[in-house]
């Protein structure tokens, strides 16, 4: 199990963030995600494999006036 945003989801061998994000739909163009307090770049969440137990935080970014 990990836990996303206070939600447990379950884990799955070679589970990336990118895996993550889609089977919690999130699809967000700007979003910001921590894994166990470490911040990751959009560009590594494809190849960023999220240990079981993690816990993932995920913001969606907005912006406005």
């Amino acid at each position: 199990m990990i836990t996303v945003n206070g939600r447990e989801i379950e884990w799955r061998q070679g589970m990336t963030i990118q895996n993550v994000l889609d089977e919690c739909g999130y699809t967000y163009r700007m979003i910001a995600v921590w894994v166990d307090g470490t911040p990751y770049r959009r560009e590594h969440f494809a190849a960023t494999v999220v240990p079981d137990g993690s816990e993932v935080q995920a913001l969606h970014m907005i912006s406005g006036g």
